[in-house]
């Protein structure tokens, strides 16, 4: 086993954070794109109601997300330090062109596409794969917005048979307190999810470079990982707010009741299944559900088809990222 040194393991667990954080910046959208829309909050306290629930996630969920990014997707005896190194700087590079496009695609995926691409790369071959772990997510990736859709659907249902023929100053006001829980949740299970990524890549990190004698989560990368995120939460992402909040349907203060909740639902049950699952695949089909409920005619779908050719393209676009940084190291370690 080589020698890695410290200075260059500390880059990568530096980079992994950076990436942890775009994952925050990015994906801030979703946590509070339905409750700046609806004006239940300003924007600069629905990010601050987002980052403190994504920072406090790690007291609610354990690490099985983690342990199936670690180890569960990719032979751990292939990956290395420059294999995890490429694998961010991918993913990276991805999330930083669609948050510049506007575009909700998922940072998870992003990740996991880069560590695919990186760890074939390197052996030469699909023997790597770890088939279960990526059966799990790929049947979530059609799962969850599915369950993030029916539950909008039905929680809407439900919600205008609760309310009907009450005043409508009564609703908003009700709503708009209900948002306010909904938003925590959602940003808890937000925060329960994807932390966790990056807990994994930097657990094989530690492992694969040596620097830990089995593969398992500290306390120090927990709470870094955490901290990340709500940082970049913290930081906003509002080109993707306006296409989330408004674009794909307009919304009320109980149609963002509706869809936070159905989203947070169906992130609790991936979490606890230890699935690493998109949040902006959940929220978008929530969304979706809730708009249809409303009036089928009014989901701008247009808009919804251009976010899933985002999903569809998100995987192999990072992994060809990856792909191609993991083979710029190797010439250069060849020099």
């Amino acid at each position: 086993m080589p020698e890695w040194s410290f200075v260059f393991i500390a880059l990568v667990i530096g980079i992994a954070l950076v990436f942890d954080f775009t994952n925050g910046m990015h994906d801030a959208a979703n946590s509070v794109a339905t409750i700046v829309s609806t004006q239940v909050l300003s924007p600069k306290q629905a990010v601050i109601w987002a980052a403190c629930f994504n920072f406090v996630a790690f007291l609610i969920f354990g690490t099985a997300v983690a342990s199936t990014i670690g180890k569960g997707l990719i032979d751990i005896a292939v990956v290395d330090p420059h294999v995890i190194f490429a694998a961010l700087i991918g993913a990276i590079a991805w999330n930083l062109l669609t948050w510049y496009l506007g575009l909700p695609s998922s940072s998870s995926h992003s990740l996991i596409g880069g560590y695919l691409g990186a760890a074939v790369v390197k052996a030469h071959s699909f023997h790597v794969v770890i088939l279960s772990g990526w059966i799990k997510i790929f049947i979530f990736i059609v799962l969850a917005p599915l369950i993030g859709l029916v539950l909008g659907i039905v929680l809407m249902v439900m919600m205008n048979w609760l309310v009907y023929k009450r005043p409508l100053k009564s609703i908003n006001l009700w709503s708009r307190r209900m948002q306010l829980v909904s938003a925590a949740l959602y940003s808890l299970g937000h925060g329960g999810n994807d932390a966790q990524k990056t807990m994994g890549i930097i657990a094989s990190l530690m492992f694969t470079s040596g620097r830990m004698k089995t593969f398992h989560i500290p306390l120090w990368i927990v709470l870094s990982a955490h901290s990340a995120i709500a940082l970049g939460t913290l930081s906003g992402g509002w080109r993707i707010v306006k296409t989330m909040g408004q674009k794909i349907v307009k919304l009320r203060p109980i149609d963002g009741f509706c869809a936070e909740t159905a989203s947070a639902i169906s992130i609790f049950f991936a979490t606890i299944m230890g699935v690493p699952v998109s949040t902006t695949h959940v929220i978008t089909g929530a969304v979706t559900g809730v708009g249809t409920a409303k009036n089928a005619a009014a989901v701008k779908w247009q808009v919804t088809i251009r976010i899933v050719w985002a999903w569809v393209l998100t995987i192999p676009a990072a992994a060809l990222c990856a792909g191609a940084v993991f083979e710029v190291i190797h010439l250069i370690a060849k020099w």
